[in-house]
């Protein structure tokens, strides 16, 4: 596959990643890039994207995707930089795009991944949004729409362009800190996020809540330990501050002395 002289929707991935070295040699045409024909994950994705798609349709009731493997080129940004996407298919000015991930993923590192890429399908099919249509192993199906975010792929495109620098110059870039840039603004689903590290009352039920929660699974965890050492002959266990006695049902209660069952 031919990937020099233009960026892709996989390569702001790569560059947003920190992937620099290995991706300028491949536009550099230095190195050629992996063939992944025996990329099993790859190979997956691209067999279960017709069904993942389909799958869409039917989850959003609608009858029919179009424009699949929609092949779009355009010069972006102030610099003219040529680019190229593949869109998996459109629906409603939106782009939808559909991936297959493992079974331990979660939708929030898949979206926070495939971030760059989705801004810059929407910028090249200039939609409105986004849909992100995932698979995760093969037990579960998640979809979210990803709103469009100027802001986003203005840091996004910042930062491709310095890399595109270095392909132009041919210049070896070495060790690109890569900057966070914050989804937290860009509605998915039409819900934002927000940190509240600086909210001060925020802050002080964060803490009351979780000192609490770690208090309640230490509690837990002694409940269930304490049970477990009374014998199947044992009718009652105590000692100066507790006492584990069984019911006329079998089932074992504690006292604290002077208080009400546990």
């Amino acid at each position: 596959m031919e990937r020099k002289g233009f960026i892709g929707g996989s390569d702001c991935v790569q560059i947003m990643q920190g992937n620099w070295y290995e991706l300028w040699q491949v536009k550099c045409g230095i190195k050629e890039p992996d063939d992944l024909s025996d990329n099993l994950a790859v190979q997956l994705g691209i067999h279960t994207e017709e069904f993942n798609l389909k799958w869409f349709e039917k989850e959003h009731g609608i009858p029919s995707l179009t424009h699949h493997q929609f092949e779009i080129e355009k010069k972006l940004g102030i610099k003219a930089i040529p680019c190229k996407g593949t869109v998996d298919a459109v629906w409603n000015k939106h782009i939808v795009e559909a991936k297959h991930t493992n079974s331990f993923n979660k939708m929030s590192n898949v979206i926070e991944y495939y971030m760059p890429q989705l801004q810059f399908y929407m910028e090249l099919a200039n939609a409105d949004g986004a849909y992100l249509s995932v698979i995760f192993g093969n037990s579960d199906y998640q979809s979210v729409r990803v709103e469009r975010n100027k802001e986003y792929f203005g840091s996004m495109w910042a930062v491709v362009s310095d890399f595109w620098e270095h392909v132009q110059e041919r210049k070896e870039p070495v060790g690109n800190d890569m900057p966070t840039i914050s989804i937290d603004k860009i509605p998915l689903d039409e819900m934002v996020a927000r940190d509240a590290s600086t909210d001060n009352m925020f802050m002080d039920n964060a803490v009351t809540y979780v000192n609490g929660y770690e208090h309640n699974k230490s509690f837990e965890r002694a409940k269930k330990d304490l049970k477990a050492m009374v014998g199947d002959n044992e009718r009652e266990v105590y000692c100066d501050q507790l006492t584990v006695k069984r019911d006329k049902r079998g089932s074992l209660r504690i006292h604290l002395r002077g208080q009400n069952d546990r």
